[in-house]
């Protein structure tokens, strides 16, 4: 009887988390392909919680994953003269803080992933490569040409490569996609480390709708950011032209538009050049009809993007990956042509209605972190401080305050791999 062999397309947090799954109980060999040449240690901070954490904990990875933290030591909303006026120092367990102890780099997490699906057996890394075609998707295969020149059969298609997937583009209609624009856009980027910066994340909103904050990582460096929401058409015209430009023409809007914003704007541009994982988007969703289509399966990002603004990117990427695993585990080993429709469609029925729930942003965000005017900035901080103030009462916190470790889904129960003792 043959064993399930399954292509996955991304080596971010989905696609090594589901190659874990499916290797570490034997449902399926995987390959997972990677357009860069190694895992990239880019990307800025990314929280694991609710449900999430009991994935981490089921994978044996608690501890790895709490060894890798930011080292960052909470919030706090910085004036122009550089003052903090509201703190949310973190508070474990509790999501009072927009920080918390699971915060991890998101190059951090894609490596480790990495590494323990490696030590997996019947898994397969494929560096510097893509699918250049997928040129069948039928009853018994999906037929795949890679950019290495191979053509390869397998018996289901993973798309896991991020929410503007080539691979979802050739394999769903333009009308299975919707893409809801929140009408923000930001740059990150990674800067040296000064002697003067602390163990926080600062954030600075400057006049006309910018934000600007940094924030700590374990590595020595300081990760940047500046977001902006258009105050007019020609604006956003600017904005929307530079996301789908070069990296060029997005750094010098981001110094026309910054360049007197205050605070410290000038030390964040004038790094940017030098920067090695500068990257520059438009914050947007992705809504999809349906993720799969026979033989190819979305995952991730490439499925459900929720953005950054819900802060629950990464753990829908490990949760899709846990249930799209217990689904397919679930399929009876019944020969060579087996379909993996079943546990496609299964996979959605118990996902969808979480992700759904998630991606809901209220309508007044991000609007209220961009105040255009002193005057909404002066009230912004005031209603800021105040919170603060109620958030450093424990007791209220702990009373009325949502508790960061509980599960907000509710997992299925799947067959699970043995870890060591002390692992979970």
């Amino acid at each position: 009887m043959r064993t399930m062999h399954v292509l996955i397309s991304g080596a971010g947090i989905a696609g090594p988390a589901l190659a874990w799954w499916l290797a570490r109980n034997g449902i399926a060999q995987v390959t997972i392909i990677e357009k860069a040449q190694s895992i990239l240690p880019h990307g800025h901070n990314v929280d694991i919680g609710g449900s999430a954490r009991t994935v981490i904990k089921k994978m044996g990875l608690r501890d790895k994953v709490l060894e890798l933290n930011t080292t960052e030591k909470g919030t706090q909303f910085i004036d122009p003269k550089g003052r903090p006026y509201a703190a949310f120092p973190v508070q474990q367990g509790s999501a009072a803080s927009l920080t918390s102890e699971w915060e991890i780099m998101r190059g951090d997490l894609a490596k480790l992933l990495s590494e323990e699906a490696k030590k997996c057996p019947g898994v397969e890394f494929l560096f510097g490569t893509t699918i250049s075609s997928v040129l069948s998707n039928d009853s018994t295969s999906v037929k795949v040409l890679l950019s290495n020149g191979e053509t390869r059969s397998y018996d289901l298609l993973v798309a896991a490569d991020g929410q503007w997937s080539k691979v979802r583009k050739q394999c769903f209609p333009p009308e299975a996609v919707t893409v809801v624009d929140k009408d923000m856009y930001v740059g990150y980027w990674t800067i040296p480390r000064l002697p003067s910066d602390n163990e926080w994340w600062n954030i600075y909103h400057g006049l006309g709708s910018k934000m600007i904050s940094t924030r700590p990582d374990p590595h020595g460096t300081i990760r940047a950011m500046m977001s902006q929401m258009p105050l007019s058409p020609a604006q956003k015209r600017a904005w929307q032209e530079a996301s789908k430009a070069d990296r060029q023409s997005q750094q010098d809007l981001l110094r026309k538009e910054f360049g007197a914003a205050g605070w410290q704007a000038d030390r964040l541009l004038e790094e940017m050049d030098a920067a090695p994982d500068f990257y520059f988007q438009a914050v947007q969703q992705i809504k999809m009809a349906k993720w799969s289509e026979g033989r190819v399966v979305c995952l991730g990002d490439t499925a459900y993007a929720p953005t950054p603004l819900t802060g629950m990117g990464t753990s829908l990427a490990l949760l899709g990956a846990y249930v799209l695993a217990g689904e397919l585990g679930k399929l009876p080993p019944n020969g060579e042509s087996q379909h993996p429709a079943v546990a496609l469609d299964a996979y959605e029925k118990v996902f969808r209605p979480f992700v759904e729930e998630v991606q809901v942003i209220p309508s007044w965000i991000p609007g209220i972190a961009h105040p255009e005017t002193a005057w909404k900035r002066w009230v912004f901080g005031v209603v800021m401080g105040v919170i603060s103030w109620l958030a450093s009462w424990r007791w209220l916190v702990s009373r009325f305050g949502k508790d960061d470790d509980a599960e907000d889904f509710v997992l299925p129960v799947y067959l699970e791999p043995e870890v060591g003792a002390g692992e979970k």
